[in-house]
């Protein structure tokens, strides 16, 4: 399953609450976004045929839910990117990402007690 930058936006707002009917979503994004309700219906259309969102019918109107958590779509969407940027090596991006960005003391040690957490836990 791989969801596009713009689905990925249509997902934030029904993980944050739903189900939400087409209308409702569009109320969400017409702030943030420059999309018209067509291309918002489009894109919901286009999840729901990646069996990410299911529908209800509740009287006259679809209501949309998630069927995958915001964690379950992060875990892969982290592997797919894992495998086409580092040919699929946790350790070249933990590294590369380690020597290349600037961290301030709190983030590195975050990062040595997540370590030594995981550590104790394998």
């Amino acid at each position: 399953m791989k969801i596009s930058d713009a689905e990925w936006r249509v997902m934030e707002e029904l993980w944050k609450n739903s189900p939400l009917t087409s209308s409702e979503i569009i109320d969400r994004l017409k702030d943030s976004s420059e999309w018209s309700p067509k291309t918002i219906h489009t894109l919901i259309n286009r999840l729901v045929k990646k069996e990410v969102l299911g529908v209800n019918k509740e009287g006259r109107f679809k209501q949309f839910h998630p069927l995958i958590s915001a964690d379950e779509c992060r875990r892969q969407e982290t592997t797919s990117f894992l495998k086409k940027i580092y040919d699929g090596s946790r350790q070249m991006f933990l590294l590369n990402f380690i020597k290349n960005e600037k961290l301030t003391e709190k983030e590195i040690e975050e990062l040595k007690e997540i370590l030594e957490q995981k550590k104790a836990r394998d």
